[in-house]
């Protein structure tokens, strides 16, 4: 007699399988795809510690309730919160929880070769562009993402033409705006044809003290010798929970550089994975993240080399103060196909706190023999010697501390292409910097 074995759900698991039991049964693609994400959040719920991807990120305790979805949006409100990066000269698209708000959005005059629509209009209008929707598999089962699969019902398309230079960046600002905490789900998708150039932004914020929910997903598919830009701002309300998935595919010969930075939420994770589809392609995945109170952020990313010819590289920096912990877990998978790889990953954490915590695991996967690959991690405190130098020079301890702190992020915000943009993250560096002072 063979027992059967039921798990126990946790109240959040309960909620979200209610949730997802509304869904259609059958439809169209998309319709279908949802249906297995929810099947599929169904029989694995929230990942735990003993789950090695979320070791560090105990999704299942600390996500203890399921907000309910939340409404549309005051375009008043949407409007007065949605305000990083609004000094960048940038084509800019509102998401306020989870749907674009047109009357907030500058989706006229569009450049040549450039189209933006929205998802709730493509499906309405069954638009074929929904074929690349899920498109980009992770490999592996994420209870964030089968949750924007199933539940998010807008967000932003992109298309760029192939040969399309679009000079001037998208910024796609994510936004929260309501009077008790509710969840948002935003699903977008990115094509860069062969040979074209964009720069895609987004941003995301909210109000302090509300324990609302972001689940955001992105997909971007880069053609052959094309260039794309992604630059992330997160800098979420104190009480938030943030989910970000982002998902990649490179085509032969393509530039994909991405930076993320996170200064927001009580709890923030962002998953990351790239597919290195075609040959002689370069990838740079960046990022920085500051951290105060008792701040938890996870960055989490996969980079899976399957043709020759691939080169990659990784930095991240983060800041932890107080009672803060840092997550940073980075894969580079060489598949056998995959000679002449080259790949680079670099941790660093910089512990202002006492109490701080930093978790560091890079890992190489190698199935390639003639590769070029490293990983490496640093955590440490400030150094004593720098610390003394600026001192002995009349700079007062505090700010002493915040050059420091500057110069060490610095290095990663570099990397980011766009002046306008890049000038605004060492703003928002410099603002945390001058909060903690």
């Amino acid at each position: 007699m063979n027992a059967e074995i039921r798990p126990i759900r946790t109240p959040a698991e309960q909620a979200f399988i209610a949730a997802l039991d509304g869904l259609p049964a059958s439809g169209d693609r998309l319709a279908d795809l949802r249906l297995a994400a929810a099947r599929s959040f169904a029989e694995h719920g929230l990942p735990h510690r003993r789950v090695e991807e979320w070791k560090y990120t105990d999704l299942r305790t600390l996500m203890r309730e399921a907000v309910p979805v939340a409404g549309t949006a005051a375009v008043a409100e949407a409007d007065a919160r949605a305000t990083l990066l609004r000094g960048v000269e940038a084509r800019r698209i509102v998401v306020a929880n989870g749907a674009v708000v047109p009357e907030l959005s500058d989706l006229a005059d569009l450049e040549a070769g450039l189209s933006v629509t929205t998802l709730a209009a493509a499906t309405a209008a069954g638009d074929e562009v929904l074929s690349r929707i899920g498109g980009i598999l992770p490999g592996r089962y994420d209870a964030a993402l089968a949750l924007n699969t199933a539940l998010a019902r807008d967000g932003v398309i992109v298309t760029v033409a192939p040969g399309a230079v679009i000079e001037r960046p998208i910024h796609v600002a994510h936004v929260f705006a309501g009077a008790s905490a509710a969840a948002s789900y935003a699903r977008s998708l990115v094509v860069v044809g062969a040979g074209a150039k964009l720069t895609y932004a987004e941003s995301f914020e909210g109000p302090e003290a509300m324990a609302y929910q972001a689940n955001s997903a992105t997909e971007f598919t880069v053609g052959d010798d094309a260039h794309l830009d992604v630059v992330r701002l997160q800098e979420e309300g104190t009480g938030a929970f943030h989910l970000s998935t982002l998902l990649f595919d490179v085509g032969r010969q393509a530039q994909v550089h991405a930076f993320s930075f996170g200064i927001g939420a009580a709890v923030a994770r962002t998953s990351l994975y790239a597919t290195l589809s075609g040959e002689s392609s370069h990838v740079g995945f960046n990022g920085a993240t500051l951290l105060k109170g008792r701040q938890h952020a996870d960055s989490t990313l996969l980079v899976d080399h399957q043709v020759p010819g691939c080169e990659s590289r990784e930095l991240f920096k983060t800041v932890l103060d107080d009672q803060t912990r840092g997550v940073f877990q980075g894969k580079i998978i060489v598949r056998q196909a995959a000679q002449k790889t080259d790949g680079r990953m670099m941790s660093r954490a910089l512990v202002l706190g006492d109490e701080a915590e930093m978790d560091n695991k890079p890992e190489l996967e190698i199935f390639a023999d003639d590769v070029q690959c490293g990983h490496g991690a640093t955590c440490g405190a400030i150094d004593d010697d720098l610390l003394f130098y600026l001192r002995a020079r009349g700079i007062p301890h505090k700010e002493a501390q915040s050059l420091l702190v500057q110069a060490f992020v610095g290095e990663a915000i570099e990397t980011v292409e766009h002046d306008g943009l890049r000038e605004a993250l060492v703003e928002r560096a410099e603002a945390w910097l001058k909060a903690r002072a």
